[in-house]
């Protein structure tokens, strides 16, 4: 009875009544909307893992996926020798990701012509140092061929499908590099080379590969190298001399471009 009175119309239950009946249909729709109808029109909860495609021919690609549920899009291409031209070398997002349904996957493709580079100048380096730079350059060390030479693994020629090939000659990634190399057993004297006008740490470095050691390191006493790049402009034994495994070598230093005066005496001083 009071329940009654207290919902008669005008009164203040009745008031209150009016606005809580629209604000809980407003709630509870609010709810069926973002509980039931969203989760199930953007399929909330489901997801799909992306599966590993390297590989994968470009042909193949989109039906691989759609059986996923999944779409592809080629982000760039990049070249790799031990994958045919057009397959899948990368893809974002890796393997494993869960993702949603229709989701593009990126891929990278094999390229279908490798890229050029030029080819490393290697003579006269050592071995080792040669198989550093090849493989940095993404190119092959092929066979090793041996010669007669005083220098044991300095490399004196470089070859490509058996023809000799000079430093500078555009080759593609992936190629194969053979290598003449001294064997050690060549006859004790030879005729140095030349040093004159090669940065003082070029002249250190060529005089290893010769199996001749750094002797005397001179700088005129008028010359002032602090903070320079340092040269050689100087050498002895000169370049074309006869030397023997093993003998010394001084060299003169001074900056870039330096001559040494016609009337200069010995007065150089030692390093």
């Amino acid at each position: 009875m009071k329940l009654r009175q207290y919902l008669k119309r005008g009164t203040v239950g009745a008031l209150l009544l009016s606005i809580a009946i629209p604000l809980g249909v407003l709630l509870l729709s609010a709810v069926i909307y973002f509980y039931v109808y969203l989760p199930s029109a953007t399929n909330h909860g489901e997801s799909i893992t992306v599966p590993d495609l390297t590989g994968i021919s470009v042909d193949e690609l989109e039906r691989f996926l759609t059986k996923h549920e999944l779409r592809y899009g080629v982000n760039d291409s990049s070249y790799s020798s031990e994958y045919p031209p057009l397959v899948v070398l990368r893809q974002f997002p890796q393997p494993g990701s869960l993702v949603k349904q229709n989701r593009v996957v990126y891929v990278s493709l094999n390229r279908v012509l490798p890229p050029t580079l030029p080819l490393p100048e290697l003579v006269e380096r050592s071995l080792v140092n040669a198989e550093v730079v090849l493989k940095s350059l993404e190119l092959k060390r092929g066979r090793i061929f041996y010669k007669p030479s005083p220098f044991r693994n300095l490399v004196l020629e470089m070859q490509h499908e058996g023809d000799k090939i000079l430093p500078g000659t555009r080759i593609t990634k992936g190629s194969v590099i053979d290598l003449v190399v001294g064997d050690g057993n060549g006859p004790a004297d030879f005729k140095i080379g030349n040093l004159v006008g090669d940065l003082f740490e070029t002249a250190k470095f060529k005089l290893m590969g010769w199996n001749l050691h750094l002797g005397s390191v001179q700088i005129p006493a008028s010359v002032d190298t602090t903070g320079m790049e340092i040269f050689v402009f100087k050498q002895y034994p000169a370049a074309g001399d006869s030397v023997r495994v093993g003998d010394p070598v001084d060299i003169w230093i001074g900056p870039k471009g330096y001559t040494e005066p016609d009337d200069e005496e010995d007065d150089n001083e030692l390093m």
